[in-house]
């Protein structure tokens, strides 16, 4: 029925739906999609021709359908929340993943720092001595890159190791459950970004736009 429809052997005739409030009538994407094939084989149909086919188009038009999709601004919005939407979720895994690195970096810090402090101590107390640094210089180095991690932190009160691992898995089951909401998203961003395109070709969307574009580059 479909193919039918799009090699233009019948005509689309939308199912209709009972309205409980009259809403003012808006134009179909199909009726609209089925009135620019049938515009006949000029410059536009072959501009079409270049970039679909018909599997193409019945697959665009059975997405239209299956989705509700009827209407462009339908589309559109669709298709901006759906990019919104990848977009706040790619930003939060990115943020759990920049946290989590910090978190281990924190972590060895506070290992040698904990580890060297004795030494660090007793350095102090020799004066810091040269002879005494030459000797204990690695723990030392340790000691000191961790205090100067803590201070570019602005850290009052360093964290227990304890609390950065429970911070740490929580944040990756964040990111796990993020990432699988992420992959959904992202899906769907593409297949409505696609669908809108394919629209977009065959409406002559774009080339509307562009030629706005030009216009008011040219005020």
């Amino acid at each position: 029925m479909l193919l039918s429809v799009i090699k233009g052997e019948k005509r689309h005739t939308p199912r209709k739906k009972k309205q409980i409030d009259q809403e003012p009538k808006r134009v179909n994407l199909l009726v609209d999609i089925q009135a620019k094939l049938q515009e006949g084989k000029g410059a536009g149909y072959a501009r079409w021709a270049r970039s679909f086919n018909l599997k193409q188009l019945a697959q665009t038009m059975n997405y239209l359908t299956d989705h509700g999709l009827l209407e462009y601004a339908a589309l559109a919005d669709k298709a901006a929340a759906a990019t919104a939407r990848h977009n706040e979720l790619s930003a939060q895994i990115k943020a759990a993943e920049k946290r989590m690195a910090e978190i281990a970096v924190l972590r060895t810090h506070i290992i040698n720092y904990s580890k060297t402090r004795e030494v660090y101590v007793a350095y102090r107390k020799a004066g810091y001595s040269k002879i005494f640094l030459a000797e204990h210089e690695a723990d030392i180095l340790l000691h000191k890159a961790a205090k100067k991690a803590f201070d570019e932190l602005g850290l009052k009160k360093i964290p227990t190791v304890k609390s950065l691992q429970a911070e740490y898995a929580q944040l990756l089951e964040e990111k796990k459950k993020a990432y699988g909401e992420f992959r959904q998203a992202r899906d769907e961003m593409r297949e409505l970004l696609t669908v809108k395109a394919n629209v977009d070709r065959l409406l002559g969307t774009e080339e509307q736009e562009a030629e706005q574009e030009k216009e008011h580059d040219q005020r």
